[in-house]
């Protein structure tokens, strides 16, 4: 820094104001700069600047609304602000009619809701089975790379607790018991959708529900069934063990062949990735390219890092059986070359379907301000943006 008299900018996860502050105490550069942080809360300085460093909504780094959308020419926004880009076409404004809403399921369109409704003056019931707030997030902070989950869960139990919602979690809550609010907001999320594999009942078989949240034993040996979003987080936690590159700076720019250029011309150095702690073969009935559907700026991060790790990903497989020699395959639709894929561990992720038996339920019992919304509405991935944004403006009309 004392070598030069040029002001030095800057910028890339700077997302909290500590992390800005280390930066310039530890000289390591004049200036920070931010950007998505700015997409995720507009009031950011004004936060930080009042001691409320805990209440900025966190920038996670998943490029699904801001960039991903610029480069499909969309109007950029924020998978944690639906309202970043469209403020006035999305407000918040106080009611004049307060209402007394239920919303059954805490993950990311359930929280929205809630936060939004109560808000904007709505007293606000929020249930959810579970003894935590943030249904899929939870799994979806135990993938690497993903680690910044971490603090929009905190982020959301901090609002929560803030906005007077009264929140009962461990509360599987029936229709009868909601037919005295006002308004019910049913986001009961999605369940995983049965592939139909003869055998799938073996042993040898698991939901990615039992690996990511149940801790489940996985064998050296793997098969992914499904190659969508929730494969790719399936095999980078199966490929990983020890400390995490995501979280070294130094196990990362190894895996990358990141370097400095006083150590290598132009910091390019030979990447070294750290091999698969298992054996992983990532399949899908889809021909053509697994991770096809990724985010236009992450897609092929996840792609590259598998691959780096010496992962198989195949298309246009049939899943003929599971045995106890492990997966039976043919490929194509005329359904040739058969072969068993020897592996200990099949893990199902072959998508899901809505979990709406209470929205059901509740119009059946003639409740007649039911509200479906996230995954129980739409089970396409999981997907936390459409999810939030959809509760939001969902609770932005209440």
């Amino acid at each position: 820094m004392g070598e030069v008299g040029i002001p030095l900018i800057t910028s890339n996860r700077i997302n909290t104001p500590e992390v800005a502050e280390a930066v310039l105490a530890e000289g390591c550069a004049d200036m920070v700069s931010m950007a998505r942080p700015f997409l995720a809360d507009a009031d950011f300085v004004a936060k930080a600047q009042a001691g409320q460093a805990a209440r900025i909504a966190p920038c996670i780094a998943c490029n699904q609304a801001c960039l991903d959308h610029t480069f499909e020419l969309k109007v950029s926004s924020c998978l944690v602000n639906p309202r970043a880009c469209h403020e006035t076409e999305l407000q918040y404004v106080a009611t004049d009619a307060p209402r007394h809403v239920a919303v059954v399921g805490a993950g990311p369109a359930g929280l929205s809701t809630a936060l939004v409704a109560a808000g904007r003056g709505h007293a606000v019931t929020l249930f959810d089975a579970a003894e935590q707030i943030g249904g899929q997030l939870n799994m979806a902070r135990r993938i690497p790379g993903k680690e910044e989950f971490h603090g929009l869960v905190a982020y959301y139990e901090g609002e929560v607790a803030r906005a007077g919602i009264d929140l009962r979690l461990g509360a599987r809550v029936g229709a009868e018991a909601l037919m005295a609010f006002d308004a019910v907001v049913v986001a009961t999320g999605v369940t995983p959708r049965d592939p139909q594999i003869p055998g799938q009942d073996g042993a040898n078989v698991l939901s990615y529900i039992d690996v990511l949240r149940g801790g489940a034993e996985v064998g050296p040996r793997v098969a992914i069934v499904g190659a969508g979003g929730i494969g790719f987080d399936v095999a980078e936690f199966l490929a990983h063990s020890g400390e995490r590159p995501t979280e070294h700076p130094d196990l990362w720019a190894q895996e990358w062949g990141v370097s400095t250029p006083w150590e290598a011309r132009g910091g390019l150095a030979s990447a070294e990735p750290v091999p698969a702690a298992r054996q992983i073969t990532l399949l899908q009935r889809k021909a053509g390219k697994p991770g096809k559907g990724l985010g236009k700026t992450t897609g092929w991060i996840h792609r590259a890092s598998l691959r780096a790790k010496g992962v198989t990903l195949r298309g246009g497989v049939n899943y003929e059986e599971i045995s106890g020699a492990g997966l039976h395959l043919s490929q194509g639709p005329e359904r040739k070359d058969p072969e068993v894929l020897e592996v200990d561990t099949i893990v199902l992720c072959a998508g899901q379907e809505a979990e709406r038996g209470l929205a059901d339920a509740l119009e059946a019992a003639g409740h007649g301000a039911v509200h479906v919304i996230g995954g129980a509405h739409l089970a396409t991935e999981l997907d936390a943006k459409r999810a939030i944004d959809q509760g939001a403006r969902l609770a932005a009309a209440l």
